[in-house]
């Protein structure tokens, strides 16, 4: 998890909160909001090669920590449950 202080936290609640109340309905709209952070990112940045990677690696690695905490987890408990293949 992209671990962070509670002050930065705090910068991000407002916005945090409305995206955690909205449904958001199926994988192509979790798509289009993480482009549109990722757009957002850069809007501040120059388009050179090492602040692109930024944001893409900072999407890959979120996604890395939540397949480490939840998938992960789930096939593992698939694992035990049903033994290996």
């Amino acid at each position: 998890m992209p671990h962070i202080n509670s002050e930065q936290r705090e910068i991000y609640e407002d916005l945090t909160q409305q995206i955690l109340n909205t449904e958001i309905l199926n994988k192509g709209d979790l798509e289009y909001l993480v482009y549109q952070v990722m757009k957002s990112f850069m809007n501040t940045r120059e388009a050179r090669y090492s602040t692109l990677h930024q944001a893409v690696y900072g999407t890959i690695h979120s996604a890395e920590e939540y397949k480490r905490l939840h998938l992960d987890k789930r096939e593992d408990t698939a694992l035990g449950n049903n033994g290996e293949a």
